[in-house]
C-alpha cells in the first residue's frame, strides 16, 4: 500500500471518528462558557443519536439522500429540548449542575433504549439505516498531487463541516457582543448584572447550545459510524468531547483541534490493521486506547486549565 493511501485512510477515518466530537465539544463550550458545568453532553448525544436514527428509518425513502442531512437537525432539536432539564435544574432551581448532568447520563440511555423497544417490536437497537452519510470526494480539489488524495478524496464532509462551524463559534464567542455577554455571565455575573445584562437568559443560551450541538453530535454518530441506534451507540463519546473541550482549554478552535485528536485515538483499532507497525499488535490495545487517552489528557491538563471564572456557580440575584 502506497504512503499517499495509507495517509488518506488515517486521515479519513480520524475526521470520520472525530466529527461527532468536534459538535459535541463545541455545545460544552458554550455552555461552560456561561458558567453552567456540562457533563450531561453523553446523554445528549444519546437523545440526537436516537431522534435522529428515528426520524431517518420513517423518512429515508421519502427524503432520499437529504435524509441524514435533515436527521441531524432533528437530532440537534431533541437535544436541545432535552436539554432544557439541565437549564432548568441548574439555573432557575439552582440545582448541582454535576448532579444534574449525571440524571441526563443515567435518563438518556434507558428512555431512549425504552422507546426503541416500544417502536421496534421489544428489540434493543433499530434496523440499521439506509440513507448514510458515506464518505465525499472535494471535485476539483482531490486532482491535487498527493495533498488532494490524502485530505479529499474519500473523506467526511461533515467533519469539513464541524470546523467551519468550530471557526464561527469562535467568532461568536469573541468578536460578537452576545457572544462576548455570554461568556460575562460566565466569569463575573454580578457584574453582568449590574450592567443590564440578564445573566439567567445568556446562561440557558449556553445550555441550549450545548443540548443542540450534542444532539447533533450524536446524530453524526449514528449517521455516519454506527447505522444504527442501541444502548451502545454512544459509549463514552460525551466524556470525550468534555475532555476535549478542557483540553482546548474553553475555547472553540482549541476544543475543534483536541476533538481531532481524540478522533484519531478512536480510530486506532481501524487504522491500526493499515500501518505496518501497528498491524502487528493486539487490537485490545486500540479499543483500549481512546479512554486511556482520555484519562491521561484530563490528568494532566485539568490542573493546567483556567476554567472560566464563574463555571459551576448558580447565581442568585442580590447575592
Amino acid at each position: 500500500m502506497s504512503l499517499s493511501t495509507i495517509l488518506m485512510t488515517v486521515f479519513s477515518t480520524t475526521l470520520i471518528y472525530a466529527a461527532p466530537l468536534i459538535f459535541t465539544a463545541l455545545g460544552g463550550t458554550f455552555s461552560e462558557r456561561s458558567g453552567i458545568v456540562n457533563v450531561g453532553l453523553e446523554g445528549m448525544m444519546i437523545v440526537g443519536a436516537f431522534a435522529s436514527t428515528v426520524f431517518n428509518l420513517t423518512f429515508g425513502i421519502v427524503l432520499g439522500n437529504a435524509t441524514p442531512w435533515l436527521s441531524l437537525l432533528v437530532g440537534g432539536l431533541f437535544g436541545l429540548i432535552f436539554s432544557i432539564l439541565h437549564a432548568a435544574a441548574t439555573i432557575t432551581y439552582r440545582a448541582n449542575h454535576i448532579i444534574s448532568g449525571t440524571v441526563l447520563n443515567l435518563m438518556a440511555p434507558a428512555l431512549c433504549v425504552f422507546l426503541t423497544r416500544i417502536f421496534y417490536s421489544g428489540k434493543g437497537q433499530t434496523p440499521v439505516i439506509n440513507q448514510s452519510m458515506g464518505t465525499f470526494t472535494f471535485p476539483g480539489l482531490a486532482e491535487i498531487p498527493f495533498i488532494g488524495k490524502v485530505l479529499f478524496t474519500k473523506t467526511s464532509l461533515i467533519a469539513y463541516v464541524a470546523v467551519v462551524v468550530g471557526c464561527v463559534s469562535w467568532f461568536f464567542l469573541y468578536r460578537t457582543n452576545i457572544g462576548l455577554r455570554l461568556r460575562s455571565v460566565g466569569e463575573n455575573p454580578a457584574a453582568a448584572d449590574t450592567l443590564g445584562i440578564d445573566v439567567a437568559k445568556y446562561r440557558y443560551l449556553g445550555v441550549l447550545l450545548a443540548g443542540a450541538f450534542g444532539g447533533i453530535g450524536g446524530a453524526v454518530m449514528a449517521q455516519s459510524i454506527t447505522l444504527n441506534f442501541s444502548a451502545s451507540t454512544i459509549s463514552g463519546q460525551g466524556f470525550m468531547a468534555l475532555a476535549a473541550m478542557i483540553f482546548g482549554k474553553w475555547n472553540p478552535l482549541g476544543a475543534t483541534g483536541a476533538a481531532i485528536f481524540f478522533g484519531l485515538a478512536q480510530s486506532l483499532p481501524i487504522i491500526g490493521g493499515y500501518i505496518p507497525v501497528l498491524a502487528q499488535m493486539d487490537p485490545v490495545w486500540f479499543q483500549i486506547a481512546p479512554y486511556a487517552i482520555t484519562i491521561v489528557v484530563l490528568v494532566i491538563f485539568l490542573g493546567k486549565a483556567v476554567a472560566p471564572a464563574a463555571d459551576g456557580q448558580n447565581y442568585i440575584k442580590g447575592k
